[in-house]
């Protein structure tokens, strides 16, 4: 896996020399335009929108439209101007509770891996940060770009999170959201059995994009001359009319229960544990009670 950056990252006085690397994988089908008679690919020219003349790549420049078709053309010296000056180093300049940090503002992921010589103090800053739980938040210059950057903990690697600025989010205060006094708590109590019966451990690998499954069957079907047999999956079909909420919440209660479904959630499992603990406890006081009689 070839690094994108190489450089250091910094806190205080401490610099760790790093690489960073891709930490996901597209897996997105792409397709090729082609001219319906022959199948030949389509290519695509720079036309005048005014002329319909083709415009080479000499006579193009950038604009910025300010208003409906006016613009301020930039240059290159301008771009160079706004540059910020390009940096090798990922300082950290503050850590903050990852639980204060909206999941929002995390946007693409990368590994921070050591280079050679940084082993010792990478494992030291994984381990500070993952026994207080925080992030460390810098910027990075990367592919010409200035980013946000968090550097977390999962597993064994440091990540480091390109983050989106405080602007580029959209603040929920701007719709129209309903109030929490709509909610009976007789209802809550209900969706909260609900929820609780469905709590499960995470497992990414349970869920599948069936979409691109079902396409890429497609293909290798059509490769092969054939017509792909898919069957769609069995479900039941939703209402979306408005509906008593405290019925749909007793029937998903208890259709659970008629499946067998309902699967033990956490507080299912402490109350095992807590029965399991009496039971022991008290099999230790009647073998004490035993003894002493004796």
């Amino acid at each position: 896996m070839a690094s994108i950056w190489k450089g250091s990252l910094s806190f205080g006085l401490v610099s760790i020399p790093v690489e960073v690397r891709t930490a996901i994988q597209g897996d997105h089908i792409s397709f090729r335009m082609l001219h319906q008679d022959d199948h030949t690919p389509i290519k695509y020219e720079r036309v005048s929108s005014t002329t319909g003349d083709p415009v080479p790549w000499s006579e193009i420049v950038k604009g910025y439209e300010y208003s409906k078709d006016k613009y301020v053309i930039i240059t290159d010296d301008d771009f160079k101007e706004a540059a910020v000056e390009a940096s090798k180093t990922l300082e950290i300049v503050d850590f903050v509770q990852e639980t204060e940090i909206d999941p929002r503002y995390f946007e693409t992921p990368y590994f921070l891996v050591p280079s050679k010589g940084g082993e010792k103090a990478y494992a030291l800053l994984r381990e500070a940060i993952r026994k207080t739980g925080t992030v460390g938040i810098g910027k990075i210059i990367m592919r010409q770009k200035q980013h946000l950057a968090g550097i977390r903990v999962v597993d064994e690697a440091l990540i480091l999170e390109i983050m989106r600025f405080a602007n580029e989010l959209i603040d929920p205060d701007t719709l129209s959201l309903p109030s929490t006094s709509l909610v009976r708590p007789q209802e809550l109590h209900m969706a909260e059995q609900l929820v609780t019966s469905l709590a499960e451990s995470f497992d990414p690998t349970k869920y599948a994009d069936e979409y691109r499954n079902n396409l890429m069957r497609v293909i290798h079907a059509k490769m092969k001359g054939k017509k792909a047999n898919l069957k769609p999956e069995a479900g039941a079909e939703r209402d979306t009319q408005v509906i008593d909420l405290m019925q749909r919440l007793r029937e998903s209660l208890d259709g659970g229960k008629k499946k067998g479904s309902v699967r033990s959630g956490p507080s299912a499992a402490a109350a095992r544990e807590r029965k399991s603990a009496s039971k022991s406890k008290a099999a230790k006081t009647g073998k004490r009670a035993k003894r002493k009689t004796a």
